[in-house]
């Protein structure tokens, strides 16, 4: 979802990041401000002053929106929901769930908090505007925190529309799945909205750009495409969910798995393994007890002429936790795992031995082959396809 991002600083022990995309945002918002919308609320300003203006907006945006990020998270790890950390990007910010919530309470919680924030930082940008106004406080004042109060309160209003993934419609998923009990249902119905917002600002956003405003067109566009793309993906992931949680890795693990021996070359291993199996990862085993793992690095790090007579027991190095997996672990947990280690394949172990290889790919084919069986057979071709 993110490129490169940039961490900022903690704030309550949770990472502020900034992808680089927010530039986009953090400039196009400084230049409408002090080329549009300053100068029509308060003209005869001079123009260094309405670039300022449009820079404290600006940073005004940032902390609004970190702020409101912050909300959900703090109240979403008190739930028992691990957090990532906050990244900022050009469509807004998100704060990074490592596991969706387990009630609808808890649902209800993380995404009210979030407006909630927005609406305490409008009424305190609103009472500094007032108060400022009333002390004769300069123009320039006045109009950044009334406007830093406009803004939070439109946040309020398009986070509080009931298409998911917008606060609004995490809202609506609680009530729903609080109702009929059933998630895949609550998001199912919430997404839905979402994808139909999406296509409606995209509509919104062509008739704008017809109408003149091409950069507002264009803005509305995208905006409409990410929340379109952001439901159907939220919808997937619940799928998945209920698809793998509480099913153990050891019924879908392949078993044997494909292992070497230590004292074989490292060029029997390219030429015999590497190219035939095409994997980055080799277990080394003896008999069925893991003594190690040999990776492509490992052999690159070899010079070619001393493959013949390098064994893979001599570049092999130790399994950790990065890439081993116990055979009850819940195939759900493992997924994120897979993500967040950008590592495809995992070994299988028990008590020091080898049970099998589990990889990303038998994960999707489990589900579409279980989607497939439940009637879902949409959602099971789409889970194929991704494997």
């Amino acid at each position: 979802m993110f490129g490169p991002r940039l961490t900022l600083f903690r704030l309550l022990g949770i990472e502020i990041r900034l992808d680089f995309s927010w530039a986009l945002l953090a400039i196009l918002i400084t230049w409408s401000l002090a080329v549009g919308f300053f100068p029509f609320t308060h003209p005869d300003l001079a123009p260094s002053t309405y670039w300022t203006m449009g820079a404290l907006g600006a940073l005004g945006l940032f902390v609004s929106i970190v702020l409101h990020e912050l909300a959900h998270a703090v109240v979403a790890r008190r739930d028992g929901m691990g957090i990532d950390g906050i990244t900022l990007f050009v469509f807004g910010g998100v704060a990074e769930m490592k596991s969706e919530p387990k009630s609808p309470g808890a649902e209800f919680r993380m995404a009210i908090a979030g407006p909630v924030m927005s609406v305490l930082v409008a009424a305190l940008c609103y009472a500094a505007a007032v108060l400022g106004q009333g002390m004769g406080a300069g123009d320039p004042f006045v109009a950044v925190f009334a406007y830093l109060a406009l803004l939070n309160t439109i946040l309020v209003v398009f986070n509080m529309v009931p298409a998911f993934p917008l606060d609004g419609g995490r809202v609506l998923r609680a009530a729903l799945w609080a109702w009929r009990g059933r998630l895949d249902w609550a998001t199912r119905i919430t997404a839905t909205i979402g994808s139909a917002f999406g296509i409606l600002l995209v509509v919104l956003g062509l008739l704008t750009a017809l109408g003149g405003n091409l950069i507002g067109g264009i803005w509305w566009f995208l905006i409409g495409l990410f929340v379109r793309a952001a439901a159907g993906m939220s919808y997937r992931q619940v799928l998945v969910r209920k698809g793998l949680e509480g099913v153990a890795v050891r019924r879908i693990m392949q078993a044997p798995a494909v292992a070497v021996a230590p004292d074989l070359s490292v060029q029997a291993l390219v030429d015999d393994y590497v190219y035939r199996h095409h994997f980055k990862l080799y277990p080394v085993t003896e008999g069925d007890r893991l003594v190690g793992c040999v990776r492509l690095e490992d052999v690159k790090e070899v010079p070619r002429e001393r493959w013949a007579r390098t064994a893979v027991g001599a570049i092999m190095r130790p399994c950790d936790d990065a890439v081993t997996v116990g055979p009850e672990t819940d195939a759900y947990e493992l997924l994120p795992k897979m993500q967040a280690s950008g590592q495809g394949r995992f070994l299988v172990t028990e008590g020091g031995r080898l049970r099998g290889i589990v990889t990303r790919k038998d994960l999707f084919a489990f589900l579409s082959v279980r989607f497939e069986l439940e009637g879902q057979e949409r959602e099971g071709l789409r889970m194929r396809q991704a494997a």
